[in-house]
């Protein structure tokens, strides 16, 4: 958001340097420790290392498999489904034989059937490449795209449907992080997912996520690229310069226990996956030249669903990022030609530059998450009646606490969209803002690492939990 830009964040920085209240010195004796570097010069080289080249290599192989659809052809080496997933894998051992073996590389699957657009069995096959982290192997997050493709008729799975924005440039931009990303190590784990079935229901991701909780990965962010290289809008808007990042208000696990909770102290609008926009938002100002970020507040487009859903339902936070005008002649379309409009999901529809672009947020928006340490667990707030508000959280211990310098709180009014003040409080568990109301304004506090990698803002109570 324009308004809450780059000079907000730089403003954010250099106000987490700021001295501490009396009250907050004697709470936290550690805060005159000097802030960890607010910038982070490495999330630039990972932003200038994206390749649109590359981008449009791997779109016009997948477009080159012809139909992509669930349902489609798993036997053959050129066409359909399953020459695609198989290529994707072969993509990511390719890249994980390059970075000495850094990925290990699995399908997830399931067979699903009796279902609308799936009524017969049918395997659904995910293609995932996972990037161990050094310090916290479980702390996951997860960029996904879809394989699958359709037409017109969701259930035709012989035709031409070449899903090159829908979906092959988000497939493109998962196998361009892995490649740029495979160079680096990072304490957390990175998930990269090539998922199927998302045109006939939503299965892939459903199948992963299931085997994610069976798996006991503590997935904290889900990055959904869905049509990510469209430039060129129905409603007549060329735009290269934004991209939209859908996310749910209230979290769709929340217990009447709860949600009674948040009528009474607030959160309706920093759910996780709020401000793990919040986040992207603020890395887009900073990190993605002539790119700005729309945060809308909307689990999804108006009545229609993405692979970021299954992960929702399941309590892990997730989003998605996608073009901001989308040209529906060119969704979910037979090829065709009629009163001089050309249908149809073509490589002339994606502009590789813009991919790319959309492509770099992910990869410094993981980059950043994935350095940065546990992100804040247990989150606390007190302050009626008073005048001033106390913060308290968990403190990690052991391996995964390792890069961790400190604690930086956050606060906003309550409808501001960004987080507009802030203040470094050092290697502290709790802290007491003086003469800051808990009436008139929203809190958070994110973690900071020693290199200056800071987590996402976490809300106190069950509203805003990432999770343990």
């Amino acid at each position: 958001m324009k308004k809450t830009g780059s000079a907000i964040f730089c403003t954010l920085l250099l106000a987490g340097a700021t001295a501490l209240s009396a009250s907050a010195q004697t709470e936290a004796p550690s805060a005159h420790i000097l802030a960890p570097p607010g910038e982070t010069p490495v999330l630039h080289e990972m932003a200038a290392a994206t390749s649109a080249e590359r981008l449009r290599h791997d779109v016009e192989k997948l477009v080159g498999f012809g139909t992509r659809h669930t349902l489609s052809d798993t036997i053959s080496d050129t066409r359909g489904i399953g020459a695609a997933r198989r290529w994707i894998e072969a993509e990511f051992n390719r890249i994980s034989e390059s970075c000495g073996g850094c990925l290990e590389v699995i399908t997830v699957s399931d067979t699903v059937s009796g279902e609308t657009r799936i009524p017969d069995p049918v395997e659904v096959v995910n293609v995932i490449a996972i990037q161990r982290g050094s310090l916290d192997p479980t702390r996951m997050v997860l960029m996904s795209g879809d394989i699958d493709s359709r037409v017109s008729d969701p259930m035709d799975d012989t035709s031409d449907s070449p899903g090159a924005n829908d979906n092959a440039s988000g497939v493109a931009g998962v196998l361009e992080a892995a490649r740029v990303l495979s160079r680096y190590k990072f304490p957390g784990t990175i998930v990269y997912a090539a998922l199927s079935g998302e045109e006939q229901g939503l299965f892939g991701g459903k199948i992963l996520a299931k085997y994610a909780l069976d798996q006991g990965w503590r997935i904290k962010a889900v990055l959904n690229n869905d049509m990510i290289g469209n430039i060129s809008g129905i409603n007549g808007v060329i735009d290269n310069a934004t991209a939209r990042v859908f996310s749910e208000g209230t979290r769709a696990v929340e217990t009447p226990e709860e949600a009674r909770l948040r009528r009474f102290t607030g959160g309706e609008v920093d759910s996780p996956s709020r401000n793990l926009a919040r986040y992207i938002d603020r890395l887009a100002d900073h990190y993605i030249p002539n790119l700005d970020v729309m945060m809308v507040y909307r689990l999804d487009r108006f009545g229609r669903g993405g692979h970021h859903r299954p992960f929702n339902e399941a309590g892990m936070p997730g989003v998605r990022i996608m073009e901001t005008n989308e040209d529906y002649t060119r969704q979910h379309q037979d090829l065709r030609t009629e009163n001089g409009i050309a249908y149809g999901d073509v490589l002339s529809g994606v502009d590789f530059a813009y991919n790319a672009k959309l492509t770099a947020l992910n990869v410094v928006t993981l980059g950043a998450l994935a350095s940065s340490p546990p992100f804040p667990a247990n989150v606390a707030i007190k302050g009626a009646v008073r005048p001033s508000t106390t913060l308290s959280w968990a403190r990690p211990e052991g391996a995964a606490a390792e890069n961790l310098a400190g604690y930086r709180v956050y606060w906003r009014l309550t409808t501001d969209p960004q987080w507009t003040y802030s203040r470094w409080v050092g290697d502290v568990d709790k802290v007491t803002l003086e003469n800051i109301v808990i009436d008139n304004y929203y809190f958070g506090v994110a973690s900071v690492s020693r290199d200056g990698f800071e987590s996402p803002v976490v809300f106190p109570g069950p509203a805003g939990s990432f999770g343990e």
